[in-house]
């Protein structure tokens, strides 16, 4: 055990609201230092202008985290149409320049219904998205020509949920995404800006929802305010009366949320923690087995007349 490690340290889920100017790492580092351990990892990253809903997992739930069914997430966001930029966002550099202010609310909702429902979507070329071993905002900042291939996203919702503003020659949108795992937002602002001919950004982003879990559960874990990079961080005093123990969503819960769910008897509870099979339940897909005292033992998928376990929680020493 490091120094840094508490064995005091909770298990399970913490849900943080992500603020504007820092990485989904800088979150993970400042949540190390809040609990005092290093096993903390998170699900969905969030770009640095993004704010919202972060999925931290803190101790042995690190394990649980690429379990987790969270395939549907929800945005709200602005479009700025009239301006491209090369990272689709107002983080990049305006590219392209075209008055949009004769666009109709007609035109608009017909370009945004063209990129609702099963979509073939071309990420940004400044995605985290590897090529070749290299992540693609990598190899653009370092001035290669990046083009990555469509992939197949479900955008169930894309709707305005504001009047238009005119700025300038530009308009924004606000919108509110509903949308699968790999969507990224910042794309379809792009393509519904090209679509109408005058190009088209993300200027706000922010998450409210990861499958079952809400911002309105989340803490934030930067009370004190967002230090500018390389700077020395503040006390995080404040932080720690933020986030308890309560704060943190245990594995059962979280599994309980995720995934339908089995109740075992004592056998077939011992079987699993042995991580042999079980009877199946004749549940589709992936879900949490309990015993009869309501403790997760494990994640299984039926095979046929069996459950294969797919991760023990609960293993026999």
């Amino acid at each position: 055990m490091t120094a840094m490690e508490d064995v005091a340290a909770p298990t399970g889920l913490l849900l943080v609201d992500k603020p504007q100017g820092v990485t989904s790492h800088d979150v993970v580092a400042r949540v190390r230092a809040i609990l005092h351990t290093r096993r903390v990892g998170h699900a969905g990253t969030l770009d640095p202008m993004a704010t919202g809903l972060l999925v931290i997992a803190v101790g042995r739930a690190t394990k649980l985290l690429g379990h987790l069914a969270l395939a549907e997430k929800t945005y709200t966001a602005t479009i700025r149409l009239g301006e491209g930029t090369d990272t689709d966002d107002a983080e990049g550099e305006i590219t392209s320049r075209c008055d949009a202010s004769a666009v109709s609310d007609d035109r608009i909702s017909a370009g945004m219904t063209l990129f609702t429902g099963d979509i073939d979507q071309v990420p940004s070329s400044y995605s985290a998205i590897k090529v070749d071993g290299r992540r693609a905002y990598d190899r653009a900042r370092s001035g290669e020509e990046v083009t990555l291939a469509a992939r197949k996203v479900t955008v169930s919702r894309f709707e305005r949920v504001a009047e238009l503003r005119h700025v300038g020659q530009c308009i924004d949108i606000d919108v509110v995404v509903d949308c699968t795992t790999g969507t990224y937002v910042r794309a379809l602002a792009r393509d519904v800006g090209g679509h109408l001919g005058v190009g088209g950004h993300l200027t706000a982003l922010r998450r409210h929802s990861i499958g079952p879990f809400s911002i309105d559960e989340a803490v934030n874990v930067f009370p004190d305010g967002v230090t500018p990079r390389g700077e020395p961080r503040p006390p995080i005093d404040d932080a720690l009366r933020t986030v308890t123990q309560e704060s943190v969503i245990s594995a059962a819960l979280a599994a309980r949320r995720a995934f339908p769910t089995h109740t075992v008897d004592d056998a077939a509870a011992a079987d699993l923690r042995f991580g042999r099979r079980i009877p199946s339940a004749g549940i589709d897909g992936v879900y949490a087995v309990f015993d009869s005292a309501g403790e997760l033992l494990a994640l299984v998928e039926d095979r046929t007349d069996e459950a294969k376990p797919v991760f023990v929680w609960q293993a026999a020493n």
